[in-house]
């Protein structure tokens, strides 16, 4: 142990120089007494140990974090021991230079991209709810714990056994690095529990800005004056010129690095590509910064980290940082740097008393953060269990504590023994908190209505009706225009139409929902042709239509929460989000989308929305002409689905230029006969005497009924339908044990458009039309989670190929 901490000091120097080139094992040469070779095999484990454990922690809610810290312990002397000759091959001691040199690198890089996710606007924009929290979490446990650490001191000198020496010295440095919070470090856990989009989230990440910001330029503050007082300098003034030192460093960032990022935005903005030469100078900026915070007797992370603040976060210039650097720095270089932390962790070192003194030092931190997070929750009407479940976010840890005490240590303020102590805690605590939250916390709860109806078919004809439209690209603008213009709006029946453009979240870490007022310049540059079409289209029925746009810039596994949320805030009866596979310039349907992220945004919005939904099947028709009718069908079968898509219809015929069809499939056999079956029917009778009534006079509206017996007869059906119209609307939602559906399950390549649905837009279909998948608002007490299509984890069904030589049943 005592080589490892010497030679993590720097002061372990003699060791034995071999070829820098080995001869290969076939001559008999050992790969691993080459300094090349060890650090590739170093790489490779740490990586590859890591997302194992990634892998076998994730079901258990683990975050990232508890799965590297426990990579870096298995693989430290506390498991192998000292001598342990595989470990000592693997991890020799001559190789700890060129080790630190690439986990550093790794950590540089990492914290600079972490720098350039922060959005220091989000300060100004954080609520009354948001700064109280955030500063009390930040003040709370510092005072608590300088007060514990106090008494705790204060009690050893009346026991008669004293306290470890380099514990009483090290004391108050603990209980500092452990009160401290980090922006990052909860982001990452939101994140890793697809909490970021959900209104915790928000709360809890514009908390820990304010509380991350306070306890960094604590840090700073704190590390400057004790490499002050460590190096022991004669010079008085020394101390005076590290601060001046300090601040030219952030003069040349804001005032010199600074605009020229904003210079390589305006390039990237007119030429509308990334080059690699800006990629290039960004990456000379952060090694010349680590460099400058070194000769100022700084760390070299303090200049990438305030180099990634002042670099415009998103796009161009952060997406493609982000997009460019993380998954090497993250992947490869990060774990190395946490199995250098490991090493310094030995369990044979730690005594009982300083287990003892430490660790309450560790629940007095933890205890402060909670009740500075519980407290003002409460007060300012947030439930327990939400405020509770704050609280254990903000109590998170991650790799800036390890960084802290990492370097506390490499300033000897701290002791091994106090090192792996703080170690082990922040694992027990991630370790344990972590599948709390996961546990405590569903977000959809606020999405589950019990009271009120948000459908097409419960809104009154004579009331405005709110809908939302999901945009993927801008490819999708026509059909969604050519959807709205046939919901004919009205000046009886207006419409308030939402438009959200999604965008996948890059290079900045909180998710992002842009309302577009003209003037509004803020990712213009992605939806800008999309504002325009809407404006355009809403001019021509002013008074009657009004569209109101956004761009939610969002990670694509918790979407969802934005669109629910916003669906939620503005009261709208139908939610309308594009099919994962688009209509290709071949005519056939490509994934050209995002396919799998956008087909598990879909389902997610399926289980979630606190409103009805549509799946939009875009296939190039449904369009009106002044001098052509656009022929809508609606396939009826039996259900809720059923209805809203009726219900729907019947809004779209009233439009001059629309001729509706109405096909009812009936089951001859009728044998349903419970009371739940019966009142179904009952319900169905009436939305269909509703339609016949409406339909009285008007010759370009029919109905037709259609007698089958069987899943057969209800393919034949279909099939002699399906290119009949310019637009078909089908219910999502069947009975399964029905006998018009009996055998169908088998058969379906996308389950979440249920039986028809996925009839008309399978890869195998011979529909050419476009279709519209309803579902019509899912109460919680109701068949909220007991789907028959779709399952809790069905945002990981995978897209079977085109030529899957799936047929179905045949008709005799």
């Amino acid at each position: 142990m005592r080589q490892i901490e010497a030679a993590y000091n720097g002061s372990w120097v003699c060791q034995s120089q071999n070829y820098f080139k080995t001869r290969g094992i076939f001559y008999g040469g050992n790969p691993l007494a080459h300094p090349k070779a060890v650090i590739l095999v170093q790489l490779s484990s740490a990586a590859l140990f890591t997302v194992i454990l990634r892998i076998l922690f994730n079901p258990l809610g683990e975050s990232g974090f508890f799965s590297q810290m426990i990579v870096g312990i298995l693989l430290g002397p506390s498991i192998w021991g000292g001598q342990n000759a595989l470990r000592n091959a693997i991890f020799p001691l001559r190789s700890v230079y060129v080790s630190q040199t690439f986990s550093y690198i790794g950590c540089m890089f990492f914290l600079f991209l972490v720098g350039v996710r922060t959005d220091l606007s989000m300060i100004k924009k954080s609520g009354k709810k948001a700064v109280v929290i955030g500063f009390l979490t930040f003040i709370l446990p510092l005072c608590l714990n300088l007060i514990m650490a106090a008494l705790v001191i204060k009690n050893s000198s009346k026991v008669d056994e004293a306290m470890v020496p380099s514990l009483e010295k090290s004391i108050y440095y603990i209980a500092a690095c452990q009160a401290l919070n980090s922006f990052y470090v909860v982001v990452c856990l939101l994140t890793d529990l697809k909490l970021l989009n959900s209104e915790l989230g928000r709360l809890a990440t514009s908390s820990s800005l304010v509380s991350g910001m306070c306890s960094w330029v604590t840090a700073i503050l704190f590390f400057t004056i004790n490499t002050n007082a460590i190096k022991g300098s004669n010079k008085q003034d020394s101390l005076l010129y590290m601060y001046l030192s300090m601040g030219s460093l952030i003069i040349l960032v804001v005032y010199i690095l600074r605009p020229i990022t904003l210079w390589m935005v305006k390039q990237m903005t007119k030429e509308k590509s990334v080059k690699e030469d800006h990629i290039f100078g960004v990456c000379l900026m952060v090694l010349s910064c680590g460099f400058f915070g070194e000769a100022i007797g700084q760390h070299m992370m303090l200049g990438p980290m305030m180099l990634g603040v002042a670099v415009p976060d998103g796009p161009p210039l952060g997406s493609a940082l982000v997009a460019k650097l993380e998954s090497y720095v993250s992947a490869i270089l990060l774990p190395s740097y946490f199995v250098l932390s490991g090493s310094i962790v030995n369990v044979s070192t730690i005594r009982w008393k300083t287990v003892c003194v430490v660790e309450s030092l560790a629940l007095s931190a933890f205890t402060g953060k909670l009740l500075a997070t519980m407290l003002p929750a409460i007060y300012f009407k947030m439930p327990l269990g939400d405020a509770l479940c704050l609280g254990l976010i903000m109590t998170a840890q991650g790799i800036t504590d390890v960084l802290m005490i990492q370097h506390a240590f490499s300033l000897k303020l701290i002791s091994v023994e106090a090192y792996t102590v703080m170690s082990i805690s922040m694992v027990l605590i991630t370790g344990i908190t972590t599948p709390i939250i996961k546990v405590l916390y569903n977000p959809s709860k606020r999405y589950a209505s019990h009271k009120v109806r948000r459908t097409i078919q419960h809104t009154r004809a004579d009331a405005e009706l709110r809908m939302m439209a999901c945009i993927y690209t801008e490819d999708q603008t026509p059909s969604i225009i050519n959807l709205l213009e046939l919901s004919n709006p009205t000046s009886r029946n207006p419409i308030c139409f939402y438009v959200v453009h999604l965008l996948e979240l890059t290079g900045r870490s909180a998710p992002l929902l842009v309302t577009h007022h003209p003037g509004k310049t803020q990712y213009s540059h992605y939806s800008e042709h999309i504002v325009n079409a809407f404006r355009l289209y809403e001019q021509q029925y002013r008074g009657i239509l009004v569209v109101n746009l956004f761009t939610a810039v969002s990670p694509f596994a918790t979407m969802h929460d934005e669109i629910c949320s916003l669906a939620i805030d503005k009261r709208v009866a139908m939610v309308i989000t594009p099919f994962h596979r688009q209509r290709a310039a071949h005519g056939a349907m490509d994934d050209q989308l995002p396919g799998r992220q956008v087909r598990s945004v879909n389902c997610n919005i399926l289980h979630n929305a606190p409103c009805s939904v549509g799946i939009l099947v875009d296939r190039g028709t449904g369009t009106i002409s002044s001098s052509s009718l656009c022929r809508i069908g609606v396939i009826f079968v039996q259900g809720p689905d059923d209805r809203e898509a009726l219900a729907y219809a019947l809004r779209m015929a009233d439009h001059p230029n629309v001729r509706l069809t109405l096909v009812r499939i009936i089951d001859s056999n009728n044998k349903a006969t419970n009371s739940t079956t019966c009142q179904s029917d009952h319900l169905d009778n009436e939305i269909i005497n509703e339609f016949r009534i409406a339909m009285v006079g008007k010759k370009y509206h029919t109905y037709r009924e259609e007698g089958v017996s069987d899943s057969v007869g209800t393919v034949g059906v279909i099939r002699s339908v399906e290119n009949s119209f310019d637009l078909i609307l089908v219910g999502r939602r069947h009975d399964k044990d029905s006998p018009l559906f009996l055998g169908l399950t088998e058969w379906n390549e996308f389950p979440e458009l249920g039986f028809m649905g996925d009839m008309l837009a399978s890869s195998d279909s011979n529909c050419h039309v476009s279709v519209l998948i309803v579902q019509q608002q899912t109460f919680a007490n109701e068949l909220r989670g007991k789907d028959k299509f779709l399952s809790k984890d069905s945002s990981v069904i995978l897209d079977m190929p085109r030529n899957t030589g799936k047929v179905w049943p045949m008709i005799s």
